[in-house]
């Protein structure tokens, strides 16, 4: 009998552009697992925050990987994420690790030890499928992925999704989300698509849509012709 190896999802795209709900929401309308890549750079983050680390010091920030135990579990409706047994779900979340992601996010060690993390996860998922979101997930993490995805919206848009998740000051998240894209920007190409890789734009589109317009991507790119 053969032996079906899962269908990889892999999604990328810029802050804001709803990567992370939307994903999540259509794995979960695919029955398929999920990993949040950048729950693990901001995991890592909390932690050097948590140990008092400078953040801006490569060496120091390496020195954490060997230490850095950090898993997700999907418990109801939500991804739980924990660093040596602390939830840190919420914490990942705040301003002040948004900040400061892109100095971890950054440092091609760091990418490149969570870059094989992510594909021994992707690996031993027991679920059909996975949908794998975060920065660089369709060139660099699994750039083999059967159906890969560049989901962006307009910059506007995006700064507006991103206040009503985070603050109410809209002019402080858009100069966050701007100084984050910037950054981000020095490390991967997120905001062209690649060959290959489909591109969903999302500005003129609600949740629901959005969500469909992956799925129904996902379903017709590995459905048997």
């Amino acid at each position: 009998m053969t032996v079906r190896s899962p269908v990889v999802v892999a999604i990328d795209g810029p802050a804001g552009s709803g990567k992370s709900s939307v994903s999540k929401a259509a794995a979960v309308a695919l029955s398929y697992a999920f990993l949040d890549t950048g729950a693990a750079y901001r995991s890592l983050a909390w932690l050097g925050l948590h140990r008092g680390v400078d953040l801006t010091d490569a060496a120091s920030v390496v020195a954490l990987l060997p230490t850095f135990h950090y898993t997700t579990e999907v418990e109801g409706d939500t991804l739980v994420v924990r660093v040596d047994g602390t939830d840190v779900t919420t914490a990942i979340r705040e301003p002040r690790i948004t900040a400061v992601v892109s100095e971890v996010a950054r440092i091609p060690e760091v990418r490149g030890a969570l870059t094989e993390v992510f594909r021994r996860l992707i690996r031993s998922t027991d679920r059909p499928g996975i949908v794998v979101e975060g920065r660089d997930i369709t060139t660099v993490v699994v750039p083999d992925a059967q159906v890969r995805i560049l989901l962006t919206a307009s910059e506007d848009v995006r700064i507006a999704r991103r206040s009503a998740e985070l603050s109410p000051d809209a002019a402080s998240t858009a100069s966050q989300l701007r100084e984050r894209d910037r950054r981000d920007a020095q490390v991967v190409d997120f905001l062209t698509a690649a060959p290959g890789v489909t591109t969903i734009d999302s500005t003129e589109l609600d949740f629901g849509q959005t969500v469909q317009a992956v799925v129904d991507l996902v379903r017709t790119t590995t459905s048997p012709h």
